[in-house]
């Protein structure tokens, strides 16, 4: 990665896992009743042929990670779980009354938050109770997000029986500086011991999430965070970016100071260096800030073209209905999102007076239907084409002229109304996206409200 073009590029960037990104909502028309419109609209749309997809946000953690930038509860009081249980089952209900139908789950993910907070008995209980009123799509896929240290042969062997067959281990570096800065504690062999134990168990794709970045974190960490990763395999690996936004998450990400924060040039060689020993050893990068081998799913899906990308990051197939459920999580029906509000108490509130605790969202009209298409298959395929009318909008000849200075840096090549990113281009897609971005480019934003690109 050429030095000139870091410096050219690596300004502040939304990541693009939905279009319009959320500070460009139109939060002040939006109303529940669009959002319950749109989301019947695509729910009776495909419900039958592809089923729909869920995410469970789980937000409580022992412990608070200094470079987390989720919305997340500090506790050490397990009681929480089951009045959380029952208020998430509520919201389904509420969300099942509306559909009409019973619905047809494709995919089920539980993030947070930490979701190994809550014993398998209350996992169980919660997953059964969800499945108990839906059914099955062919080839569904179940995944959580588990932490190492407290994720217990129990909780495995849980989820398994569930029917999940994918978990994905948050490592971040096995330095123990830096450990000690982002407040993640968690040696090596606390990772090997529940990746292992999740093979024996059965499940079929395990992830490792490993962050370039971080505060103290030198190239040399890397190395040897990727050196014991090896060790293990994972079957996908997020190799991605620290995101510093202490403007957004408050003093959480304040557990360290700015200057402990490797230099744009240093987390370009940590990432390059990265990327390299991972190729290397067998892993195929995969859209953006993903790898994964050529056994998974992930792959399969970027081979086939069926790759998909939302709030709850790649997907190896696409559903056009994704309903949050739990605090603060995002619902996309493709012609709208909706987020849930953030503080426990309101979202109580609200579900005890029968409201689906909705606080914000955005309604697509057609122009930003047809860009986040274009974003999308640049963020999946890392190609796009206005071959057709349904991917043309009225600003293109505008964003093609944008696209020109890409094109003479050797980040993308032009083809008859169609545009590919190059090799060299992809640590840039970020930035090759924001040429099409046009609400970022009406509005420029007067602070910063994204991470950096690189």
């Amino acid at each position: 990665m050429c030095q000139k073009l870091v410096n050219k590029y690596n300004v502040a960037g939304p990541r693009y896992t939905s279009y319009p990104t959320v500070p460009y909502w139109n939060a002040e028309t939006f109303s529940l009743h669009q959002w319950k419109q749109v989301l019947k609209q695509s729910f009776d749309e495909s419900n039958i042929e592809e089923g729909i997809s869920l995410y469970l946000h789980l937000p409580f953690c022992e412990s608070l990670c200094t470079f987390c930038g989720c919305h997340k509860r500090i506790t050490k009081r397990h009681e929480v779980e089951l009045p959380y249980i029952k208020a998430v089952l509520k919201e389904w209900q509420l969300y099942r009354d509306l559909l009409g139908a019973k619905p047809k789950i494709k995919e089920l993910h539980l993030g947070g938050g930490t979701p190994t907070f809550f014993s398998p008995e209350n996992l169980t209980l919660l997953i059964t109770e969800l499945l108990r009123v839906s059914e099955l799509a062919e080839n569904y896929e179940f995944s959580f997000e588990g932490h190492p240290n407290n994720t217990t042969e129990a909780h495995l062997q849980a989820f398994y029986d569930l029917g999940f067959r994918r978990v994905s281990f948050g490592v971040q570096d096995y330095n123990l500086k830096v450990q000690n800065a982002i407040n993640r504690i968690q040696p090596f062999e606390n990772v090997k011991h529940a990746t292992e134990k999740a093979r024996a168990i059965g499940f079929t794709s395990v992830g490792h999430d490993i962050i370039f970045g971080l505060p103290f974190q030198t190239e040399e960490d890397v190395v040897e965070t990727i050196q014991k990763t090896e060790a293990l395999m994972p079957d996908r690996i997020a190799f991605y970016s620290y995101a510093h936004v202490p403007w957004i998450k408050g003093n959480g990400q304040r557990g360290f100071k700015d200057e402990d924060l490797p230099t744009a040039e240093s987390k370009r060689k940590q990432y390059e260096t990265g990327k390299s020993l991972l190729e290397k050893v067998g892993y195929t990068e995969i859209g953006m800030d993903h790898f994964s081998l050529k056994t998974d799913g992930l792959y399969k899906a970027m081979q086939n073209e069926t790759m998909h990308r939302n709030f709850m990051g790649y997907t190896a197939s696409k559903t056009q209905a994704m309903i949050g459920l739990g605090v603060s999580s995002i619902s996309d029906s493709w012609y709208g999102f909706a987020q849930n509000v953030k503080s426990i108490e309101e979202y109580y509130n609200l579900l005890e007076n029968n409201i689906i605790p909705v606080f914000r969202g955005h309604i697509l009209n057609e122009e930003d239907l047809k860009i986040r298409k274009h974003i999308l298959n640049l963020m999946c395929h890392f190609k796009t084409s206005w071959l057709t009318s349904d991917m043309m909008f009225e600003e293109l000849p505008d964003v093609i002229i944008k696209l020109k200075e890409l094109e003479q840096d050797g980040l993308i090549e032009f083809e008859s109304k169609q545009m590919t990113v190059t090799e060299k281009g992809k640590p840039f897609i970020r930035n090759i996206c924001m040429a099409f971005d046009l609400l970022l480019q009406r509005k420029k934003p007067n602070t910063q409200l994204f991470s950096m690109t690189i």
